[in-house]
């Protein structure tokens, strides 16, 4: 018996793929800061749980394919306020971002479909166009220029006879970088000169730093038929464990499509669409607040990680992501020995090799991504350890 092709194509996660030896360290009485994975330590807004401890009805029952009515008008409005302007029918409740993401891939592509993404790239976007038959195709990246992609010469080289479409996250993971509305517009005539899908992840759109401005596909009015956003209550609203998602288009044939894809799914869970209703109608101090938290974070993560000899690393512009360049051939190894041999004052620090993040992984050997996800001072200290692991590993290869 034999497993699928695409199965075997597929990788696992790069960002858990070490719980098992962070367990251990803490069975062992080490404290780990984890910087690995995008999980706010920020509360979940309250509003959320009212919500669901409020609701009125006696019997959970299925909702819609599509969604609550109640939430797909709330995200209306939340769009609407940003200048957006995206019908209540214009827009899906899915099991989370993921979902949104894994039924655009299966509505918009072929087999052998190629995919564009800037490398490196969330890495379950590999998951999702491999399972829909299709592949990713990089737009090369480089840490000394911020990892910025948006050049239009640099996008068309990568483009194929096989390219169906171009997926963009701005602000980025696992980068942290920002396309501004000009670029968006730019890859958007790039889009219909060689007739490509435009995906959209917009999960970080309000982190936005050093007083710039939030851009977003669904304002190119002219290119609205072939771009679909996808979006999600995971990051904004520190809600990672309400799995709810969304999918917005203004083109028919791609919502029939994934309509298709919901209704196998019956629905999405129905407390969570009421608590996420409420999640899109809170007032916008609260976007300025978190944007300011996340800004604060990203600067005590900046300043520490210039302390450390060798590093390279361009102060990310957006996100709660930064990836970084530092100066060891091997970044798993390197993490290994933060999680099996090193620790300081009883405390180590674990983030996501970077090598799982790339098209080719040999291009992140050397480059970690961290989460600025901590508040201000433990991300303060989860800097500080890398630099003295990374002097205490320096100093162990040194001897051998």
């Amino acid at each position: 018996m034999q497993i699928s092709e695409k199965s075997k194509q597929m990788e696992l996660s790069p960002i858990r793929r070490f719980n098992e030896m962070a367990r251990d360290a803490e069975n062992r009485g080490i404290k780990i800061y984890r910087v690995n994975i995008g999980q706010p330590d920020i509360k979940t807004p309250e509003c959320y749980m009212e919500a669901v401890r409020n609701y009125p009805d006696d019997v959970i029952a299925y909702m819609e394919s599509g969604g609550t009515d109640d939430l797909r008008e709330a995200v209306s409005d939340y769009y609407a306020s940003f200048g957006d302007d995206f019908a209540p029918d214009e827009i899906m409740i899915t099991s989370g971002g993921s979902e949104a993401l894994s039924m655009v891939f299966t509505t918009i592509l072929n087999e052998g479909d190629e995919v564009l993404v800037a490398d490196p790239y969330y890495s379950n976007y590999s998951t999702f166009v491999l399972s829909a038959g299709g592949q990713i195709a990089r737009i090369p990246t480089h840490a000394e220029e911020g990892y910025h992609f948006a050049y239009r010469e640099r996008i068309e080289q990568a483009i194929t006879p096989r390219t169906k479409a171009i997926c963009c996250t701005s602000p980025g993971n696992p980068t942290g970088d920002v396309l501004t509305q000009d670029e968006m517009h730019m890859i958007c005539e790039i889009a219909e000169e060689h007739d490509l899908w435009i995906v959209s992840d917009e999960v970080y759109r309000e982190f936005v730093y050093d007083g710039g401005a939030v851009a977003s596909f669904g304002r190119e009015k002219e290119y609205l038929d072939r771009i679909i956003i996808t979006d999600s209550i995971s990051k904004r609203y520190s809600c990672c464990g309400g799995r709810i998602g969304i999918l917005i288009s203004k083109n028919r044939d791609v919502m029939n499509g994934a309509m298709k894809l919901a209704q196998g799914r019956l629905s999405v869970s129905t407390l969570d669409q009421a608590g996420a209703a409420a999640l899109f109608r809170l007032p916008t101090s609260y976007y300025d607040e978190i944007r300011d938290e996340y800004e604060k974070r990203r600067d005590i993560v900046y300043s520490e990680l210039t302390k450390i000899p060798g590093v390279v690393c361009v102060k990310p512009r957006g996100s709660f992501y930064v990836t970084v360049k530092l100066p060891v051939d091997d970044i798993e190894d390197f993490l290994v020995f933060l999680l099996t041999e090193f620790e300081d004052k009883k405390e180590t620090v674990m983030f996501a090799p970077a090598d799982g993040f790339y098209y080719d992984s040999e291009r992140g050997k050397n480059k970690m991504r961290l989460a600025y996800v901590l508040e201000g001072e433990q991300m303060r200290r989860s800097v500080e350890l890398i630099r003295l692991g990374l002097e205490a590993y320096e100093k162990k290869q040194a001897e051998n």
